[in-house]
């Protein structure tokens, strides 16, 4: 396998975070004060529950209303089914991982906003409690999706997306409400927290820039699954966007990147931090660049949208955040 040179590797990772302030409806002098309805502008994830005692909302039935809302859906995972297995016991009567995208949103975004990758596709965790009354689905907020990416909050398609999400997740969980959470350690809009890297390949007569992408990629595959990380799925995202006149890209590929060591002890306490798992390990190179960028979201999304603050949830984070990095690093250089 060829090796392959990289002339940079950038980590942009923020550890800057902010407290936000609750939002309070207003009311006439003679009412009791309203309660407030979720302000998804405030927080990156949001959870979605309503009651489900005959069990009628399944994982299943999830999958239907968002292939039916235009999604694809690239993953939907039991993963009681391994956790059980593996650690022996599961801390939810259901708990999923489920990965989808919308095909036509992400090409409209893809053309000026390659940092779009990094939620393609968005991840949701869907749970039940233990007495199996209800269930819950987690996923990005607009604002989480902006922040990771940023790409503007008011960025119409970009709206869309996150509009066109809230709609499925209402159709999977009919009479669903958004449960009121503020986590109080959230990100500033500013701070990206997204691992990046940027690398030339070695090309000549025989090896086109596509091939290298190839052998990095096999390489990275070999290098990964040894050490616990596992792929629900793949997208060779250009070929969708040059289905859609979308041709700036010589490829784009994208990769769900899961490790059981991880989301399980994280899920035992918040379940809802399926929004950043998988995550997403994009590669790609523009037409007319020489340069390969590659990125994933890092592992600060989930301390600072959840607050996760445990030693047993975070090291396991952090254990995975270097790993994932020094293997990059060490097949690019």
């Amino acid at each position: 396998m060829k090796r392959l040179s990289a002339i940079a590797l950038s980590t942009l990772v923020a550890f800057s975070i902010t407290a936000c302030s609750s939002h309070k409806a207003e009311v006439a002098e003679s009412e009791a004060p309203a309660k407030a309805a979720f302000d998804q502008n405030s927080q990156d994830i949001r959870v979605i529950t309503v009651a489900n005692p005959d069990g009628k909302i399944t994982g299943a039935t999830i999958e239907e209303a968002f292939t039916k809302a235009g999604f694809i859906v690239d993953g939907n995972n039991d993963m009681n089914n391994p956790f059980s297995k593996r650690f022996e016991k599961v801390w939810y009567k259901t708990y999923r991982l489920a990965i989808v995208h919308n095909s036509d949103l992400t090409a409209k975004l893809a053309k000026d906003y390659p940092s779009i990758g990094l939620i393609t596709p968005l991840s949701m965790s869907i749970w039940s409690s233990n007495d199996n009354k209800d269930i819950s689905v987690s996923s990005l907020t607009l604002r989480g999706m902006s922040r990771i990416t940023q790409i503007p909050m008011d960025n119409a398609d970009l709206i869309a997306y996150a509009d066109a999400m809230d709609a499925a997740l209402k159709a999977a969980v009919p009479g669903g409400k958004y449960e009121e959470r503020t986590y109080s350690k959230i990100a500033d809009m500013n701070m990206s927290l997204a691992t990046t890297f940027e690398a030339t390949f070695d090309t000549d007569e025989e090896t086109t820039a596509a091939d290298a992408k190839d052998s990095f990629e096999e390489e990275f595959e070999a290098e990964m699954e040894p050490v616990g990380f596992l792929f629900p799925s793949f997208i060779d995202l250009n070929g969708e966007l040059e289905e859609r006149n979308v041709t700036v890209y010589d490829y784009y590929d994208t990769y769900s990147v899961c490790k059981f060591d991880v989301i399980y002890p994280v899920s035992e306490t918040h379940p809802e931090v399926g929004a950043f798992a998988p995550c997403t390990f994009y590669i790609y190179k523009k037409k007319g660049e020489e340069v390969t960028h590659m990125g994933f979201p890092s592992v600060q999304n989930w301390l600072t949208a959840t607050d996760i603050e445990d030693e047993k949830s975070m090291k396991p984070l952090t254990d995975a955040q270097e790993m994932f990095t020094n293997i990059v690093k060490e097949i690019t250089e």
